[in-house]
């Protein structure tokens, strides 16, 4: 099964993250399909970067997206 979810990035007590298509059998920051946005929390406010048409493509074709992700799609529209 393919999910959309977050890659952490950055340094300690400073995230970042990458909004991602992975296998959920991979680990959080192990091998991902394609890379689709980004989320940056510390900035204010909180940068939220989607490609809206990758989104919909991995959706419309099987693809869950997390809870945070869900969170993070309908705050960027």
């Amino acid at each position: 099964m393919v999910k959309i979810r977050l890659q952490r990035e950055g340094k300690k007590k400073a995230p970042f993250y990458h909004i991602v298509v992975a296998d959920s059998r991979s680990p959080r920051d192990g091998k991902i399909v394609e890379q689709i946005g980004t989320y940056d929390p510390m900035s204010k406010p909180e940068k939220i970067v989607l490609d809206q048409e990758k989104v919909e493509k991995w959706i419309k074709n099987g693809a869950k997206p997390t809870d945070t992700v869900k969170a993070l799609i309908a705050k960027s529209k």
